[in-house]
Formats: C-alpha cells, structure tokens, sequence
C-alpha cells in the first residue's frame, strides 16, 4: 500500500475482530510513527498503550470507574467550540446522521444513541489502543503537531493492514486516565485512539464520510 491508497483508505473504523494485536506490532507501528514531525522537533507528546493483560487489566478497572462515576467527568476543554457556525455545524450533523442510519438507530431512538456513544468506552472492540497527551506549555502549534503524530499513526497503521478511530470522547474521563497511567499533571490528556483489524461485515464500518472539494477549500492564487 503506497501513501496516497493509505490516507484515502483510513476511516474511523466502529467495530473490530477479536485478534490479538501484539505488543510488538504496537512497537513496529510507533517505531515508523516516532519520526512524524514536530516544530523545533519539540516532540511535546507521551502516549500510552495497551494491549494485552495490560488492555485486560485497564478494561477491568474501568468496569469500577462506570459504576463510580456512570456519568464522567467535565471536559477540560471544549470537544467543539460553542455556537458552531456553518459549514461546520451541518458537516457535524451529517456525519453523525450517516453513522446511526448505518446501523439503523433513528433520531427519536435517544437510548440506542446514547449505547452506541458508550462503545466508545470499549474501544468498538479493539484490542489494543492508545492515549495522547501533551504538555500543558505547549500551545495551539504544537497541538498541531500532536495532530500530524496521530495522523502519521493511522496511516502506518493502515499500511500494517491495520484500522483505528481517534476517539475524543475519553477527555471524559480524564480523571479515571490520570490516575490509571499516572499521567504527570503537566501533561493534558487529549484523545484515545482504538487500533485493530477491522470487521468489515459490520454495517457500522461501510460507511464513509465526504470530504469538500478542492476548490470549496483552496484558492489558487493566480
């Protein structure tokens, strides 16, 4: 697989096989990933991964974390900004549209919404995941930089025959991170990431979102 099939076929992938992804395949994935780039080569990050008996053993703790705190926490920061405006807010809507009418959960059904939201806490089933955070100093162009590393992870992930899907919804449970990985309080825990090999008979994942055009994004100065 060259780069461009890879960046065209990434996509984030909601349902996963149950086969074992290795702690060595996660170290051959971030052994190519290290060398994405950062301004200054700054490197502002610390990632955590599990897969494993350390996936067991995070699973089973959270178990503890759902009944303690079923509803999480309050995020540190926005996932979207307030007031979304256009064309943002209708790009979110229709995506998020296309994915319940993939597996048929209609608008009124709030309970179905709200359990699939929640595989979010299962990793959609992947075996193995990781976790982003970056240095609380650091500001919106290093945060960019944290980006381009997550970016450089899922399309060498693809290339390892691999899916993933970025999942913003653990800065919900910053708290139950913090103190599972004991993350320093410098640190800013920003995403998790679910990586496995993906179960392509599911509905969930026969979907793809669109992109705008070319000339809808970029000018050409002439």
């Amino acid at each position: 697989m060259n780069v461009n099939e890879a960046i065209r076929n990434r996509k984030s992938t909601r349902a996963f096989l149950p086969r074992e992804v290795s702690e060595a395949q996660l170290r051959e994935l971030l052994e190519t990933a290290r060398w994405s780039p950062s301004g200054g080569n700054t490197q502002p990050w610390q990632l955590y991964a599990l897969t494993g008996s350390g996936m067991a053993r995070f699973r089973e703790a959270f178990k503890g974390e759902m009944a303690a705190n079923p509803r999480g926490d309050r995020t540190e920061f926005p996932i979207y900004p307030e007031g979304l405006k256009e064309p943002y807010r209708t790009r979110r809507y229709v995506c998020g549209e296309a994915l319940y009418a993939s597996i048929n959960i209609p608008r009124e059904d709030g309970a179905g919404r709200l359990r699939q939201l929640m595989q979010n806490y299962n990793f959609f089933g992947a075996p193995a995941a990781l976790f982003f955070t970056v240095d609380r100093q650091m500001g919106l162009g290093q945060w960019a930089h944290l980006g381009m590393l997550m970016q450089t992870i899922c399309l060498a992930a693809e290339g390892m025959g691999l899916a993933t899907c970025m999942q913003e919804a653990w800065m919900t449970r910053h708290t139950f991170l913090r103190r599972f990985f004991e993350v320093p309080e410098e640190m800013q825990i920003y995403s998790g990431m679910a990586i496995g090999y993906p179960d392509n008979t599911a509905a969930i994942n026969g979907w793809r979102t669109e992109r705008a055009p070319v000339d809808e994004i970029v000018k050409f100065v002439k």
